[in-house]
C-alpha cells in the first residue's frame, strides 16, 4: 500500500445508500461521525461468501475501516455494532427519509459529529418507538441548524427576543418576522409560514407539549427543506403515494 494512502480504522458510521458496482462490488455512501459522508468501494460485497453480507445494512451503526487517498476509497472491514432491530412499516420510511436528507444535504468528507449523533438518536427511536414524530422534527431541526440552514429562533428580524405571545412569519434565509409589526399576513403567503412564538421556543428547546406545535413545526421544517431540495424528497413522495393508494 502506498505510503501516502490514508487509513481509517473502526469509525462509527451509518450506511446511507448502496448501488452495484461492476460485477460483484458495491458503491457505498456512508455517514461517519468524524469524517462526514464518505464514498466507499466494497469489493466483492455482492458475492455469496462475502463477510460483508448482512453487515452492510441501513439504519443501524457499523464500525467501518477504509483506506485510500482519492474521493472513492476502499472499504477494508465493517463490523455490526448492534443496538436495535431494523425498522418496519412506516418507521422504515422515516429511516429512509432521514438517510435521504443526510445524503442530499451534506458534502463529502465534511465532518458533522453533532449531526451524526442526532441521526444515531433518531434511528434508535425510529426502530424502537411507534410514535416518533417529535424525534423526526428534532432531527430535521438539528440537521438544518448544523448545516447552517436554520433561522435564528432566539431573536426576531428586529433583534428582539422571540416570545410566546407573538405570531411570526418564517421564510428561508430570514429571521422570524413578527406579524403584528408586518401589518398582517404578507401578500406572498406561499413563500413562508406563520408560526406561534411558543412553537419556536419549543422547537429551540427540542420539547413539544402539544400536537399543534408539532404540526406548525412540520410546516416550518418542510418549507426550509423544500427550499434546499427543490427537486423533491423521494422517500416522502413514495410514502404519500402509498397513503393515497390506501385511501383510494
Amino acid at each position: 500500500m502506498p505510503a501516502q494512502t490514508h487509513r481509517i480504522n473502526h469509525e462509527p458510521a451509518f450506511l446511507l445508500t448502496a448501488k452495484p458496482w461492476r460485477e460483484s462490488s458495491l458503491w457505498l455512501e456512508m455517514f461517519s461521525r468524524r469524517y462526514g459522508r464518505v464514498a466507499l468501494l466494497a469489493r466483492s460485497a455482492r458475492t455469496r461468501q462475502s463477510e460483508l453480507r448482512g453487515v452492510l445494512v441501513p439504519f443501524v451503526p457499523v464500525s467501518a475501516s477504509w483506506y485510500g487517498s482519492q474521493e472513492l476509497k476502499t472499504l477494508h472491514r465493517a463490523e455490526w455494532l448492534g443496538g436495535w432491530r431494523q425498522p418496519q412499516g412506516r418507521s422504515l420510511f422515516s429511516g429512509l427519509y432521514a438517510n435521504e436528507l443526510v445524503y442530499k444535504l451534506t458534502a463529502r468528507e465534511d465532518p458533522h459529529p453533532a449531526l451524526y449523533d442526532a441521526l444515531h438518536t433518531l434511528m434508535r427511536v425510529v426502530a424502537e418507538e411507534p410514535n416518533h414524530v417529535a424525534a423526526l422534527r428534532r432531527f430535521e431541526w438539528a440537521l438544518l441548524t448544523e448545516l447552517g440552514f436554520a433561522p435564528d429562533l432566539q431573536n426576531d428580524e428586529h433583534g428582539q427576543p422571540v416570545t410566546a405571545g407573538q405570531t411570526y412569519w418564517l421564510r428561508p434565509e430570514h429571521a422570524p418576522l413578527p406579524l403584528a409589526q408586518a401589518g398582517g399576513l404578507p401578500q406572498h403567503e406561499a413563500q413562508g409560514v406563520a408560526v406561534d412564538g411558543s412553537t419556536l421556543i419549543q422547537l429551540r428547546n427540542g420539547i413539544f407539549d402539544n400536537g399543534e406545535s408539532l404540526q406548525q413545526t412540520l410546516k416550518l421544517t418542510r418549507m426550509l427543506l423544500d427550499f434546499r431540495l427543490p427537486e423533491g424528497i423521494k422517500s416522502r413522495q413514495v410514502l404519500q403515494q402509498m397513503q393515497a393508494f390506501q385511501t383510494a
